[in-house]
């Protein structure tokens, strides 16, 4: 399989998507990973797989999922839950991950359940915390592997959600499941924006988001995600739509120096460019990794 080009043991990948698999099939690009969205690949055969199958023969793949709701009283959807394990096995992706939120429920006064088709926040409560657990637990069963579980960019809370801060939260879940974390930098940095927006007292950003960094188990961190966000004045929303800002890489090298060159992904869903562009960004990722001094990391 290639490695990055930007030296041994950095780990940068991008997220293939579908305007990209021709310029792929003539380039393969030199990177330590590509990630791909598993619901893409649920479908027996078609040329989506096809061209994953090839990228396969050259890549390590990351699977990242944005359905399974992990964090549904309702549990797990069979269906969604037999594909990916489908894919998994198929794949033999070096990770699997998706988000901790809350998708599926009952439709109101009925047993029929509905999935939202977005990724809600979950309480951080005792009791949510518990629902989190089984659903992650019996996905890891299911899949006879670890998962990553990533942080939310949240735009409402719950009036009991600071029963627990979300980085002990987190790190509940992973001494409990044996999971690991999926760090997305600018979810932390969208959600530290919009805290301070919304309440001056929360404190500067990027201190804020390195803070979460702090807080976490360092061990328990298995890939990072890098992305662009959308600032409309009033919110800022991670629409993963642009290059990734300053804020980000700033709350990423604090990263890097406490947890070392964990696997790291250029995250780009919305105005896909070139794929030039996600490459530059990769390379940026790269020197981070390559330039920052790791302090030993905190377990």
């Amino acid at each position: 399989m290639n490695s990055p080009a930007s030296g041994a043991g950095i780990d940068v990948g991008i997220g293939l998507r579908q305007p990209h698999y021709r310029d792929w099939a003539g380039r393969r690009p030199a990177l330590g990973f590509v990630e791909v969205h598993s619901e893409n690949f649920f479908a027996d055969g078609g040329a989506a797989l096809a061209v994953l199958s090839g990228v396969r023969e050259t890549h390590a793949v990351s699977v990242h999922g944005v359905g399974l709701a992990l964090g549904s009283v309702v549990g797990i959807d069979d269906w969604h839950l037999e594909r990916l394990a489908r894919l998994v096995d198929r794949v033999e992706p070096v990770r699997v991950s998706d988000h901790a939120c809350f998708a599926r429920a009952p439709l109101p006064g009925s047993t029929t359940v509905v999935h939202g088709a977005d990724l809600l926040p979950i309480a951080f409560t005792p009791a949510s915390l518990d629902i989190l657990c089984a659903n992650v637990q019996r996905v890891q069963e299911r899949l006879r592997r670890p998962l990553l579980v990533e942080n939310l960019s949240a735009y409402l809370s719950f009036d009991d959600a600071d029963a627990m801060a979300e980085p002990e939260f987190l790190a509940a879940l992973t001494r409990r499941t044996g999971c690991g974390l999926l760090l997305d930098v600018n979810n932390l940095v969208v959600n530290a924006i919009n805290a301070q927006r919304a309440d001056a007292s929360a404190g500067e950003p990027v201190a804020a988001a390195c803070a979460f960094v702090d807080a976490l188990p360092a061990a328990a961190i298995g890939e990072i995600h890098l992305a662009g966000y959308c600032d409309t004045g009033d919110l800022v929303i991670d629409d993963h739509g642009s290059r990734v800002h300053e804020p980000v890489w700033a709350v990423y090298r604090h990263a890097v120096q406490r947890l070392g060159r964990v696997p790291t992904l250029i995250e780009w869903d919305t105005d896909v460019p070139a794929l030039e562009v996600l490459l530059d960004e990769a390379q940026r990722a790269a020197a981070v990794q390559r330039e920052a001094s790791p302090r030993k990391a905190a377990a």
